[in-house]
């Protein structure tokens, strides 16, 4: 990614954070909570297809990093580790660091988020 920073605010808080370091946003109603690489989380008064919104405005073509996943998640393709969908469990890993993430989603979100990581691993042979 490149040097652009996304900014989301409300009434009583504005966060200024690099693109590649936002883990996901889950929304629980009319809030989202931010979370980032280092676990820190920060929430907003504003539901997920806002907080969408203003991610693909501020970041144009980098924002096809973010993936929304059902009604409740955006996720940092980037940090994809382990998608197991029987389970309807999604890892999120930077695969650099002993920190990880575990999110649930539904089976159908899963299956469609599988078959686009390997649609876009293209050429490289599978496992």
């Amino acid at each position: 990614m490149g040097s652009r920073v996304l900014i989301i605010s409300n009434a009583n808080e504005l966060v200024r954070v690099k693109p590649e370091r936002v883990v996901y946003v889950k929304s629980d109603g009319n809030y989202s909570t931010m979370v980032l690489h280092d676990k820190t989380e920060h929430v907003f008064t504003m539901n997920l297809a806002h907080c969408q919104e203003l991610i693909e405005k501020q970041l144009g073509k980098e924002a096809e990093t973010f993936i929304r996943i059902g009604k409740q998640l955006i996720i940092n393709r980037e940090y994809i580790f382990k998608i197991n969908v029987n389970s309807q469990t999604l890892i999120m890993s930077d695969m650099a660091l002993n920190q990880a993430f575990s999110l649930q989603a539904s089976k159908e979100a899963l299956k469609q988020l599988k078959a686009y990581m390997e649609s876009k691993a293209g050429k490289e042979e599978k496992l």
